[in-house]
């Protein structure tokens, strides 16, 4: 569903690649995370997958980007958006402006799609529903707060069903309780044969919890991929900047006092952290 080959990245007026030589594979279905310290090329890479790189951007694009059966570098963006849709990490980028209500806004997408109107209720009233703001639909957008506004953005590219979906930071104005939503979510919609999802994010311990596969980027770069306690266990071994969960510095803070046997794998998510200490 997603195949980058040796794919480089310069933005206009700049001397470094923000990304540099990426391979990368994602199959249909599967729950992708993204992360690394800031600057590491997380959004870049979110914005390649997307189209906006380098439709929007501009700048000079090395490889192949194929996305959902699209060559990216040569699509328009506007032919791409059926395929693949991208949540920013500030909502506030991505509400149109253009309607009353979060109902008709979660509709705009689809009104552009040119789809019947029984066909845009019934997407947008099961997106609201999906990101808990079916109490809402008639709420202004801008009455919404922060967090609404967040689920708001990621309702309305929801009710697109894109085959690839990918966020930026999605729950970065979420507290626990809507983060786990969103998270639970996503988990949904990515199985065999469903939606690609592709996300960053900083909150580890979800990502542990919930993605198949956690990628490291640095300085541009993709130094790691794999499971999530296996990447995370690396990452704390080299300078990328990604830190650890929470069950981590608690698994090494009990391991220093002599309180557990060397372990090959810290815990990444609570669930491993009790396993762990029995």
């Amino acid at each position: 569903m997603i195949a980058l080959s040796a794919v480089s990245y310069r933005y206009p007026g700049t001397q470094r690649d923000a990304l540099h030589a990426i391979d990368l594979a994602v199959g249909e279905g599967e729950l992708v995370g993204v992360v690394g310290a800031n600057g590491a090329g997380k959004s870049t890479l979110c914005y390649a997958l997307s189209g906006y790189i380098p439709h929007f951007f501009g700048g000079t694009v090395e490889g192949g980007v194929q996305v959902a059966g699209h060559d990216v570098t040569r699509t328009p963006v506007g032919e791409l958006a059926s395929d693949i849709g991208l949540v920013f990490h500030n909502p506030f980028n991505q509400i149109s402006g253009a309607r009353f209500t979060v109902l008709e806004e979660v509709a705009f997408g689809l009104e552009n799609m040119g789809l019947p109107p029984e066909v845009m209720r019934t997407r947008a009233e099961a997106a609201l529903a999906a990101t808990g703001l079916a109490d809402l639909a008639e709420r202004s957008p801008f009455a919404l707060s922060g967090g609404e506004q967040q689920r708001l953005a990621i309702a309305a590219v929801m009710a697109m069903q894109p085959r690839v979906l990918v966020f930026d930071e999605p729950t970065s104005q979420l507290d626990p309780a809507g983060t786990r939503a969103v998270f639970e979510v996503m988990r949904r919609l990515a199985r065999p044969g469903g939606t690609t999802i592709v996300l960053t994010e900083h909150k580890l311990g979800w990502l542990a919890a919930f993605v198949d596969r956690l990628l490291v980027l640095h300085e541009g770069g993709l130094v790691a991929d794999g499971p999530p306690r296996q990447v995370l266990a690396s990452a704390l071994d080299h300078a990328w900047g990604v830190g650890a969960t929470m069950y981590a510095r608690a698994a090494q803070e009990v391991l220093a006092r002599g309180l557990l046997p060397p372990q090959p794998l810290l815990p990444a998510t609570l669930d491993q952290a009790v396993e762990t200490l029995r």
